[in-house]
């Protein structure tokens, strides 16, 4: 949910395009291979192990229909370019816990976000085990967490009880309490404003049909109401969309975050064991 373009249709995967880097600082063991699977791009690069990129990164459009098998195949070969890595760290746009994949609302619909839910593709989504299909594709120990809840890890300050939401396909949300990784809440789904869901109100086709006005006072609604949720102490708001919020109308407990976050979180997925994602062997 980090992308601020929507992708073209579905056909034949594009060679993957090298996006300008972020850093040369030199490469530091031990490398992770880091994945931001999104509903309109996947992107991938290597971290050293301070965190600094040491290769560029790639990038390909997300084609539909995406079951299970093709997507990993088209990770296989959009990684196959860089570094050689020693442990893989990806987001996912969906529900995961212990590296199994239990709802995928973008892949679940034959043509992508906003197409309507093929229900073959949402059993073949359910429950499948995304860690290990991964792990044994990339020949590397793999954990695997929500989009949302990596770019959290990416930004969060370790103080007090922290909320990312994540503006781009859909809406996403990260929690975490003192640097650790709370269990992952869907809060995308659940009832928003005028029988719709939070998703169905700031993902990037609601912008589109709104115009960036109306969607950002959708935004500052939807910021009201997480506060009263949550009682945050702090909130980070990133995704390809977080470029468009008005900051003037934000609070100080409130920052707009780099939408790199959803590579540069994958370090920290394995800095500690986080609730509720999966620990490989050995």
């Amino acid at each position: 949910m980090t992308d601020d373009e929507q992708a073209e249709g579905s056909g034949a995967m594009p060679a993957p395009s090298p996006i300008p880097d972020v850093g040369t600082a030199a490469p530091r063991h031990p490398l992770t291979l880091a994945v931001d699977i999104g509903g309109t791009g996947l992107k991938a690069s290597v971290l050293g192990a301070d965190g600094a990129m040491v290769a560029d990164r790639v990038k390909i459009p997300t084609t539909y229909p995406l079951p299970p098998d093709k997507l990993v195949s088209q990770l296989a070969k959009l990684v196959a370019p860089l570094p050689k890595a020693e442990r893989a760290a990806v987001g996912f746009p969906g529900m995961v816990r212990d590296g199994h994949v239990l709802s995928a609302p973008h892949f679940s619909c034959k043509h992508g976000p906003g197409s309507g839910t093929d229900p073959e593709l949402v059993k073949l989504w359910n429950q499948f085990d995304l860690a290990s299909a991964l792990s044994t594709s990339f020949g590397l120990p793999t954990k695997v967490a929500n989009d949302a809840d990596i770019q959290g890890l990416a930004v969060a300050a370790a103080t007090g009880l922290e909320l990312i939401i994540t503006l781009g396909t859909g809406f996403g949300t990260g929690l975490f309490y003192e640097g650790q990784l709370m269990p992952h809440l869907e809060i995308a789904h659940q009832p928003f404003r005028k029988g719709e869901t939070y998703n169905d109100q700031l993902g990037e086709a609601a912008r589109k049909e709104i115009g960036e006005e109306r969607w950002n006072k959708r935004v500052n609604r939807a910021i009201v109401n997480l506060r009263a949720l949550l009682y945050f102490d702090h909130l980070y708001i990133g995704g390809g969309n977080s470029r468009r919020v008005n900051r003037a109308q934000l609070d100080d407990d409130v920052t707009i975050v780099d939408n790199t976050a959803g590579i540069l979180g994958g370090i920290k997925l394995w800095e500690s064991d986080h609730v509720g994602v999966n620990q490989p062997p050995g």
